[in-house]
């Protein structure tokens, strides 16, 4: 008998009483493994038995990863150890988080929408029961969503798309367009045949199920140390300054300390190889291994020439705080433009860098390694050489502006 009559009777109460309620969270449950499956997790085992009554609906307990665990401890514990687990605690790190209206971080429309991935304290879970959310409280049920918690479904490239599309990580877009994504999408029509090479997002990044996924470069393409190469490494300091990371003398600040926490950043060659050869190792199903490695390296080359424009551009926001010319925000730390400040940004050439490096830099490089032609160069290297011209001429202007300014204060 798959579950003890006592037990049988309260999942029948709970049934019961949603059919009218949730009817369909009702049929996605009896449509999952948990449900079909002898021994499987049951209303009670993920909710526990308090919640009785259309009464008290707050008694029934949210599931989270501890919960998960019970059953599945390896898939949770990897999971642990990934960048998703890390979502959260990058959310609440970013400057200016808790600058934006409620209605985008209360009511999950902004970035928190998808960084609540993230693993959770008890008391955040419970902060955000209080503000009416429980989405995002187990994790897992991001990707495989309740109830039916479907592996075919988090095996999907789609299950993806939610959040990695818009505009700091289009990589669904990138994918989906290339040739990985086209002949998928081929082969789930039967245009190609069952045993074609189609990879999906998951093949690529969760080799075998592991749940801990992590990339070589993280999401912000930069890491430590410095490279060989001095016109590089003078780009990428300026680009680590502009990210708070680096103080003005180009020592270490406390926000590295974050970045690492966090998992946004390789600050080892051995993490970096780590994750590299990884990566090596799934291209090689399909393709040589010196052809992995060289279009891995094309990746690499794109993240320096990005760099060596994002950091032409910070340098001459730098100069406008440093001569007078442009007032530096009091929340900026040092003598460089924030560029995680975002929106935030308080001018119209602030804006237009971090849109240059949120928007256009990350396609430039992401789209390399996603093996889209199209988004590395137009709608990203293309773009940033437009954003570096446009920086370039309206600090002329401001700069001009502010000489006149000088000249009627003299006369007056």
């Amino acid at each position: 008998m798959p579950l003890h009559a006592a037990a049988a009777v309260k999942v029948a109460v709970c049934v019961g009483c949603h059919k009218g309620v949730s009817p369909r969270i009702v049929s996605d449950w009896q449509s999952s493994r948990h449900a079909q499956t002898e021994g499987g997790a049951t209303c009670i085992d993920c909710h526990g038995d308090e919640h009785s009554s259309p009464q008290n609906p707050d008694k029934a307990k949210l599931a989270t990863p501890e919960t998960c665990r019970t059953c599945h401890p390896d898939r949770v514990e990897q999971f642990s150890k990934g960048k998703h687990a890390m979502g959260w605690k990058s959310y609440l790190a970013m400057p200016t988080t808790h600058w934006q209206p409620m209605v985008l971080r209360g009511g999950l429309k902004g970035c928190s929408g998808c960084h609540q991935i993230g693993l959770k304290s008890d008391e955040e879970i419970q902060e955000l029961r209080k503000q009416g959310s429980d989405y995002g409280a187990a994790s897992c049920d991001a990707c495989h969503t309740r109830h039916l918690f479907s592996k075919q479904e988090a095996q999907s490239p789609q299950a993806c798309r939610t959040c990695h599309m818009g505009i700091d990580h289009p990589q669904w877009e990138m994918y989906d367009a290339s040739k990985h994504g086209v002949r998928h999408e081929l082969k789930v029509s039967g245009a190609l045949p069952e045993d074609a090479a189609a990879p999906t997002c998951q093949f690529c990044h969760m080799v075998d199920g592991d749940h801990a996924v992590m990339t070589g470069w993280g999401f912000l393409g930069v890491r430590l140390p410095m490279p060989d190469d001095p016109q590089w490494t003078d780009d990428r300091t300026t680009v680590l300054k502009a990210l708070g990371v680096f103080s003005p003398d180009g020592k270490p600040t406390p926000r590295l300390d974050v970045f690492k926490q966090t998992e946004a950043m390789r600050t080892t060659d051995e993490a970096f190889t780590k994750q590299r050869e990884k990566m090596v190792g799934v291209c090689s199903n399909c393709h040589t291994e010196s052809y992995a490695r060289s279009e891995l390296s094309k990746g690499d080359d794109m993240i320096r020439v990005a760099d060596g424009l994002l950091a032409e551009s910070i340098r001459v926001v730098a100069a406008l705080y440093k001569d007078g010319i442009l007032q530096k925000p009091d929340s900026y730390n040092y003598e460089y433009p924030d560029l995680l400040t975002y929106h935030d940004a308080p001018t119209e050439i602030e804006t237009r860098l971090w849109l240059m490096f949120l928007k256009h830099r990350m396609r430039t490089f992401q789209g390399a390694f996603h093996m889209n032609p199209d988004y590395s160069l137009w709608y990203g290297w293309s773009e940033m050489v437009q954003d570096r011209n446009w920086i370039a001429e309206h600090a002329k202007e401001l700069r001009r502006r502010k000489k006149v300014q000088e000249a009627l204060d003299l006369k007056e």
